[in-house]
């Protein structure tokens, strides 16, 4: 397996900066994150746009770059918590320059539309961190995944797991674990942002999606070569999908169970990542061991 970069964790007293490269939000939820953030020993830097909107876009492509440039070459920075997913980093990702961030590296942390920024990263082989974002740290039965994370900046690399699933395929695979929403990952493919995929364990996840799109994303993957190259995948949540104008007549899991039926690595199902409030961390770009057990499903950290 191939080395990959953590960046330093954090301590009491670092800066973290909560910027807003995709879709808007309000004061509100940022000012609660803040005091979350600095009630966990963080000194808390928002971007200057960060409460800016310019449609479904949190400000002007230049303004909410500017933002994130300025967060990447801050060397006091420790940490770039992205506000909230929904729509726009892939519109400013080729702009940004990563040269002071590959030197002095930090935890890019996020989800959703965030996964363009995930994927662009392995790229360099630094890692970040695919968790729960500032506009949801005070959402109603959240606090368990947003202390993990908080957990996990600080180094505490706790197991992720989940109980058995009747839809798992048993197995033990190492690899690197890279991926996160399904339809960004689509949106990546064949873009400077697309990571190599051999030996990978993919995960999967997504939102309110009609049931059919996701048929033609795993197509999608297939024709690609994207599924034909994993050594193991982890099945998040599928959270509100929807019924096109006649029903499809299987469940999500079962939609991805069909794409990957003639391959022979372990999948797991059910894993507490995505959407929904119970949405674990984990180190995106890390060398993991993915084991699908009669008991349940399981990752470990593995050193480099």
């Amino acid at each position: 397996m191939q080395k990959t970069l953590y960046p330093p964790f954090l301590k009491e007293g670092d800066a973290v900066a909560i910027v807003a490269i995709s879709g808007p939000v309000m004061e509100t939820p940022v000012q609660a994150a803040r005091k979350i953030l600095e009630k966990e020993g963080f000194r808390v830097h928002l971007g200057a746009h960060c409460l800016d909107q310019v449609g479904m876009l949190a400000g002007k492509d230049e303004d909410r770059l500017a933002d994130f440039q300025q967060a990447l070459d801050n060397p006091e920075i420790k940490a770039i918590l992205f506000a909230r997913g929904g729509y726009g980093a892939s519109r400013i990702i080729d702009l940004a320059d990563f040269s002071q961030f590959r030197k002095l590296p930090k935890w890019l942390v996020g989800f959703s539309d965030l996964t363009a920024i995930h994927l662009h990263l392995e790229k360099y082989h630094i890692c970040s961190i695919h968790g729960v974002m500032p506009n949801s740290y005070a959402r109603e039965g959240g606090e368990v995944a947003r202390q993990a994370l908080f957990g996990l900046l600080k180094g505490k690399t706790t197991k992720l797991a989940s109980p058995k699933h009747p839809l798992n395929r048993q197995g033990k695979a190492k690899g690197k674990i890279l991926g996160g929403n399904l339809s960004i990952i689509n949106h990546c493919l064949s873009s400077p942002s697309e990571p190599n995929w051999k030996g990978a364990i993919l995960v999967l996840e997504d939102l309110e999606e009609q049931l059919y799109h996701l048929d033609r994303m795993m197509i999608q993957l297939q024709r690609s070569g994207v599924l034909s190259q994993l050594a193991g995948l982890i099945i998040g949540q599928f959270s509100d999908m929807k019924e096109g104008r006649y029903p499809f007549g299987k469940l999500a899991e079962e939609i991805i169970l069909q794409h990957v039926a003639n391959y022979q690595y372990p999948v797991w199902v059910g894993a507490p990542i995505g959407h929904e409030a119970h949405n674990l961390p984990f180190i995106h770009g890390a060398n993991i061991c993915l084991e699908v057990t009669d008991e349940g499903s399981s990752i470990d950290y593995l050193q480099n």
